[in-house]
């Protein structure tokens, strides 16, 4: 058969102008994360310094004293009301609701969102709550590329793409990571692998990453380097990624109960981010430094500058006040909590784990639980790299993520991203792979012509249903053809239409073109043809114009390339036996003659 039509990629015309959208949109999220990053600075003065300032400040440096424990309640209030009275899909952490948007809502987001989001999220951050500013610019940035396409004419999967770019975009312009973004698009969001969506998305990180070193500044946002690990470091690696997964698992759990909870509080949920702030407050007094992002306590955890108590205290309250804040439908982000609460983690094992330095483990544990926790690996591996530029762990990061996400897809049947959603009563199932529809193509599975029924158009109609619809009629419709020309498909709804018996059969078929497939198209393509047009066979041409029948495809023809795939799967087969055929029994007397 004549390969030359069979290519790696589909083709796409569009894809030029999806990629110059998708570029300003890369734009467009790094404002968006300016204004986020702004909007947090500025409440973070307001409600603890009383200052109309944007200076970056920690909150930990504040003087209230007990009164800390009123600030987070405060901030739970407001955006309470602005998710009940305003937009309440700004409640949650964001990803799970851009998942939503892209799988079950044609990939629409409102303007509400696109304004409401950071402003609650600034609002909540701002006020001490224990989130990073990740989960709040994805879903802004998703919504942004949502709203632009929707004033363009485009597909929902385009517009899926460009949602997609606007998120991936707005986590590049937070962490100055894209490569790590673009993982992040392709490991939890866009749910196939196409040029038609990777590259516009990739684009727009490349856009953002350049924009974000314009506003931000160029360079790693942890930036360190650890000596190369030794071998012993692999057996530390394991224990590393086993305690990451049980602690990623363990917060997933604990993160839905307290959801559970909230849900059997007999007010409605307006309040209940004041109530979850109530625990953030307190724990904001006990320990300072785990309210807000604490982009500067993940520093210090990298570089070894907190000590190994004060790291587990951190741990402990950091744990419980993101737990309860997160379930109590607030709006705020995950990254930066896992970061923290893995380095806290790491910092806790670096003085048992042999074979690295100690710096090493509090950075390997960050990713390993950020990667079974998201259930994006390489996305976690490639982000802790991009935070530090320490290429010397790359390996550490590869074994402990991996054995970490091994471990929470054994233990966990959902992600902390997928389990909301499947209690709105979906199901999203990740696992990806080509479709053996997309492997073959229709001259691979079809009947070809000389097995093919078909009816030559100089015969009447009388002929035609005496001779194929009677009684013992073998098919439900027929090509008919002159000179192995297609002109039409005959069925019985046809002949029974007024006709005089005499009339030639080619008369009675409409005067539209038929139908048709081309040999040379995908099983997935000329399948989606028959449901569209709700047909159970095509005839199959050699050319749009020449229209010369080369075969008949039917639904029961598609699922050829499934049977192989099945057996594939699950027929196991053993071509070579494990011990030679010729080997000698052992003590077995060697003939001599």
């Amino acid at each position: 058969m004549n390969a030359s039509h069979k290519r790696d990629f589909a083709t796409n015309d569009r894809l030029p102008r999806i990629s110059l959208l998708a570029a300003v949109i890369g734009v467009l999220s790094t404002i968006a994360a300016f204004v986020l990053l702004g909007l947090i600075h500025l409440f973070t003065n307001l409600f603890f310094f009383h200052q109309f300032s944007f200076a970056d400040r920690s909150p930990a440096g504040n003087t209230l004293g007990p009164w800390v424990i009123a600030v987070p309640v405060i901030g739970g209030l407001i955006v309470g009301f602005i998710a009940r009275y305003g937009s309440d899909k700004i409640r949650g952490h964001g990803i799970p609701e851009a998942i939503e948007a892209i799988l079950f809502g044609k990939s629409r987001m409102s303007p509400k969102v696109a304004i409401l989001k950071p402003l609650s999220s600034g609002i909540v951050i701002g006020s001490g709550g224990p989130f990073g500013a990740e989960g709040p610019i994805i879903m802004t940035g998703g919504a942004l590329g949502s709203l632009l396409a929707q004033t363009v004419k485009v597909t929902a999967a385009e517009r899926k793409t460009l949602l997609v770019a606007g998120a991936a975009a707005g986590m590049t312009a937070v962490f100055g990571t894209p490569v790590a973004a673009v993982l992040l698009a392709v490991e939890l969001l866009l749910f196939e692998w196409r040029p038609r969506s990777f590259l516009p998305v990739a684009l727009a990180c490349a856009v953002a990453g350049f924009a974000r070193a314009i506003v931000f500044g160029a360079g790693p946002l942890f930036p360190m380097t650890t000596p190369v690990p030794t071998a012993s470091a692999f057996v530390s690696c394991l224990v590393a990624g086993l305690l990451s997964g049980a602690l990623a698992s363990g917060l997933s759990v604990a993160l839905y109960k307290v959801e559970d909870w909230f849900g059997k509080l007999p007010v409605h949920w307006m309040w209940w981010p004041a109530i979850g702030a109530v625990v953030v407050g307190i724990g904001g007094w006990i320990e300072p430094r785990a309210l807000g992002v604490g982009y500067d306590v993940i520093g210090d955890l990298l570089h070894q500058h907190i000590a190994l108590q004060v790291a587990l205290a951190l741990l402990l309250v950091k744990a419980v006040m993101w737990v309860i804040a997160l379930g109590s439908g607030t709006s705020g982000g995950v990254l930066a909590p896992l970061l923290m609460l893995g380095a806290g983690l790491g910092t806790v094992l670096a003085p048992v784990l042999p074979g690295g330095d100690p710096a090493l483990w509090p950075l390997v544990c960050m990713a390993a639980t950020l990667g079974a926790t998201l259930g994006a690996p390489l996305t976690a591996i490639v982000f802790a790299f991009g935070l530090t530029h320490d290429a010397n762990a790359f390996l550490p990061l590869l074994t402990a993520t991996l054995v970490a996400h091994g471990f929470a897809t054994v233990v966990m049947k959902r992600s902390i991203m997928t389990e909301k959603i499947a209690r709105r009563g979906y199901h999203i199932y990740r696992e990806y792979g080509v479709d053996p529809l997309e492997r073959h193509y229709v001259g691979e599975v079809m009947t070809p012509a000389g097995k093919v029924v078909t009816i030559d158009a100089s015969l009447s109609a009388a002929e035609v249903e005496a001779r194929y619809f009677n009684a013992s009629q073998a098919h439900r419709a027929y090509p008919i053809v002159r000179d192995g020309r297609l002109l039409g498909v005959l069925d019985r709804a046809m002949l029974d239409a007024p006709h005089a018996a005499d009339a030639p059969i080619a008369s009675l078929l409409p005067d539209r073109q038929p139908s048709v497939a081309m040999s040379e198209e995908t099983c997935r393509l000329v399948a989606t043809r028959l449901a569209v047009l709700g047909l159970e066979r095509l005839p199959v041409v050699d050319n749009a114009q020449a229209q010369r029948l080369i075969g008949i495809v039917a639904r029961s023809d598609l699922i050829k390339p499934a049977l192989q795939h099945f057996d594939e799967e699950h027929k196991r087969e053993r071509f070579r036996p494990i011990v030679p055929v010729n080997t000698r029994r052992v003590g077995t007397p060697r003939k001599t003659g």
